[in-house]
């Protein structure tokens, strides 16, 4: 299905070894139901589990969903309400290398990171007892520089960090400003890139790219086309 609104998701490496089919059996038999007691004597029974599991040859793909109680005044009353949450995962292998991406484009947008960042660390208790065993990947400062430089008129947005002017935490270019050799030169002396938002000229599709490797879509695509994407363009600029 075409996707109308931003899809954000994150890359992370699996560091332990486990075979396609070790990870399925272990998926596919995980659930976990705790009680929810809340301040007028209610119980909620809230559940996490994970749904859709598919694998093909050696890829894993899933939605990870979880249960958990939202508060929100209605009327000047303090109403509790269950929700359920979603997020898709696809596990693949790369050059020897195991990764999971990590999509949760229905949250609120504060909120998101830190779901992606909770499903990793689930998913490798779920899978390797350890919740350290699924860690960030890194996109070079480096290497987003080459991508800019290599064609600089699809860059869209420059965000830079590690700024050493006193007073100052970020930079940022856009417009015009991202042609100018002289203004970009200045501004990698004083920081390092943080964020590159660029035009894919081959997909026709808009997406943003920070070094801790959140990835975002700001075209209409599909979450297959969009995956597809990252495998394979971006899988081989992690360090």
């Amino acid at each position: 299905m075409v996707q109308n609104v931003v899809l954000p998701a994150k890359i992370f490496e699996i560091k332990e070894r486990a075979s396609p089919n070790l990870m399925v059996g272990k998926l596919k038999d995980f659930r976990e139901e705790e009680l929810y007691y809340s301040e007028a004597g209610e119980t909620t029974s809230l559940v996490s589990e994970v749904l859709d599991l598919k694998m093909k040859r050696n890829s894993i793909s899933g939605v990870f969903s979880k249960d958990f109680m939202r508060k929100r005044f209605y009327q000047r009353k303090l109403v509790e309400t269950p929700v359920t949450e979603e997020s898709s995962f696809w596990i693949n292998t790369f050059d020897k290398r195991g990764f999971i991406i990590i999509s949760a484009p229905s949250v609120a947008r504060g909120v998101k990171k830190l779901l992606t960042n909770y499903v990793a660390n689930k998913l490798s208790k779920i899978l390797f007892i350890t919740p350290h065993s699924i860690v960030e990947s890194k996109i070079p400062h480096t290497t987003l520089q080459k991508l800019h430089e290599s064609s600089p008129q699809a860059t869209k947005l420059i965000w830079f960090d590690q700024v050493d002017i006193p007073g100052i935490e970020k930079l940022c270019l856009a417009g015009s400003d991202l042609t100018d050799t002289e203004i970009y030169r200045n501004y990698l002396k004083h920081g390092k890139i943080w964020y590159v938002v660029f035009e894919v000229q081959k997909q026709g599709i808009v997406v943003g790219i920070t070094r801790n490797c959140v990835v975002t879509l700001f075209s209409k695509s599909t979450a297959e086309e969009f995956v597809d994407y990252i495998l394979e363009d971006l899988l081989p600029l992690i360090e």
